[in-house]
């Protein structure tokens, strides 16, 4: 794993009255991981607008950070994808929507085709404030994928940088794989044998991944290993909000194919109801 992951750190800007909350979010990110932060405004870049930026910067707890500000015009998701390329951002900070009043948080239309887009890790924020609310608990897929292994130990990395003393690793199987229907007790039993054996399977697939873990990433945090059944995305999205989990940590998907336009998949679960602050690592 890159000892440093996030060295660029990347937000998109507007003038509005999440403004303060956006930029302390960001900045305090960006002193957590010691990191520069890159500030993207989609619009004409005045005076009073840098003017304003610069006072908040200062005002908020890492006015030490290293920070750029870009001014563009321009296709919003176009110019966040290429102002995130042209600095090399690591991790791209994006705000959702609270949906109907509701304690339900979906993501924007530009958001989200920055996140199907997005070459680098998304980091999606529900809730920001200007006062830090602390993070105690993540979440972190484990299901049998290549890019698993980067995904729990980058969750392990920000643990460490944010303070996290629990990390729990769902384990989303496919109901697919029980490959039984129950319609009586010899089934019931002969299913939940099938289902122990896989909770067993998963568990040391877990462990192994956690033990070759560095113990400067591991040390003092609690890790729980939950198999979930059910579909993927919507399962572990429902687990994190059971939980009350802070951090959502998933893999960015794959690179969709004709059928995932059609059908929702894993990432697409949690993107149209988000359940808690979600981080997406590329």
């Amino acid at each position: 794993m890159n000892v440093q992951p996030f060295k660029t750190i990347g937000i998109g800007v507007a003038f509005s009255p999440n403004l303060k909350a956006n930029i302390y979010e960001a900045s305090r990110l960006a002193g957590y991981f010691d990191a520069t932060l890159v500030l993207i405004h989609v619009g004409q870049e005045t005076p009073e607008k840098r003017e304003e930026i610069d006072r908040l910067m200062q005002g908020c707890q890492g006015s030490s950070t290293p920070y750029y500000l870009e001014f563009r015009s321009g296709d919003p998701v176009a110019v966040i994808l290429e102002v995130a390329a042209k600095q090399k951002v690591d991790l791209l900070i994006l705000g959702a929507i609270q949906r109907e009043g509701l304690l339900r948080y979906y993501v924007g239309s530009i958001a989200r085709k920055i996140t199907r887009k997005a070459t680098c890790s998304v980091l999606l924020l529900i809730n920001p404030s200007v006062e830090r609310i602390a993070c105690r608990h993540i979440v972190v897929n484990g299901l049998e994928d290549p890019k698993t292994q980067q995904t729990i130990s980058t969750s392990f990395y920000v643990a460490q940088k944010l303070g996290v003393t629990k990390i729990s690793i769902a384990e989303e199987i496919r109901q697919q794989e029980i490959a039984v229907q129950v319609n009586d007790h010899v089934s019931l039993r002969k299913a939940n044998i099938i289902k122990d054996r896989l909770r067993l399977r998963e568990g040391s697939r877990i462990k192994k991944i956690v033990e070759d873990l560095p113990t400067s990433l591991t040390a003092d945090i609690e890790v729980h290993s939950q198999p979930i059944f059910g579909t993927r995305g919507y399962s572990i999205g429902h687990y994190a909000q059971v939980v009350r989990a802070d951090l959502l940590v998933m893999n960015a998907p794959s690179e969709l194919s004709f059928w995932d336009r059609f059908f929702p998949h894993d990432i697409e679960h949690i993107l149209s109801e988000l359940p808690t602050d979600v981080l997406i690592i590329q």
